[in-house]
């Protein structure tokens, strides 16, 4: 290894293992991160042409910001950087946005997304992509770090899109809390307030008493007898669409 190779080897390292980094495995994360305003600090590639023959097809627009930190290795050597095997030729360091909970709560137009203590990072990436896609003001997450690489990798770096944080859930939270669970009353969403806090419980135990207790609303999404349940970002996905799109035809505009 040369000492080239070496500083880079240490700069990846130290960036998996640092909360103010965010790693970006594979072209996505980090055309997403551009995108939303991101700037890459380092990236790597062994196959330059097939890196940017996809960006070209892609998103054109993120060449620029690729190609002035890129770093050209072997593959051997972008394997050892890289901790999971990618199906396109990047990898990438920037910086964490810094995200204000508090300020994030109170803005008060839009609801917010609530995962207590999920246990799949690859589940968190999900809900992350599916909230960017939904317009909702903020992803919090209890137990588990929205920012992992496996996490953004899921989400295809649209932790970049909206504010995405670590919160634990409080008793104090001024916002409305609704509770997604099984066999709640079954959904309706002309009384959903928009400020909401959607919170959604982990894949196994679901939410705990607590949090039921203290939630105004508790609903569930409607499931064929025998189905016990959904993937969270597909439960999710079936609460905020419904919602935007009854509140349209209702009104004839979306609820945020």
């Amino acid at each position: 290894m040369n000492a080239r190779e070496a500083v880079l080897t240490r700069r990846f390292y130290a960036a998996y293992r640092d909360p103010r980094s965010a790693v970006l495995e594979g072209f996505h994360p980090a055309r997403h991160a551009l995108r939303f305003g991101a700037v890459l600090e380092v990236a790597v590639t062994y196959d330059e042409h097939k890196l940017f023959a996809l960006a070209e097809r892609l998103a054109p627009e993120s060449v620029p910001g690729i190609e002035a930190v890129l770093e050209v290795v072997t593959r051997e050597r972008f394997t050892r950087l890289s901790r999971r095997s990618l199906s396109s030729p990047l990898l990438s360091i920037c910086a964490r946005p810094d995200v204000d909970v508090a300020a994030v709560l109170a803005q008060r137009a839009k609801p917010v997304v609530h995962l207590e203590r999920p246990r799949n990072p690859g589940n968190v990436g999900a809900v992350v992509r599916v909230a960017a896609a939904a317009d909702v003001g903020a992803v919090t997450v209890s137990g588990q770090d929205p920012w992992s690489p496996v996490a953004i990798r899921s989400a295809t770096g649209l932790q970049f899109a909206l504010p995405v944080a670590h919160m634990e859930l409080s008793l104090a939270c001024e916002r409305p809390i609704v509770a997604l669970e099984v066999d709640a009353e079954p959904l309706t969403t002309a009384s959903l307030p928009a400020d909401s806090l959607l919170v959604v419980g982990g894949e196994r135990h679901g939410l705990p008493a607590w949090v039921r207790d203290v939630a105004h609303r508790s609903v569930s999404l409607p499931m064929k007898p025998g189905v016990s349940s959904v993937n969270l970002a597909t439960a999710l996905s079936a609460m905020l669409y419904s919602w935007r799109i009854a509140a349209f035809e209702r009104d004839g505009r979306y609820p945020w």
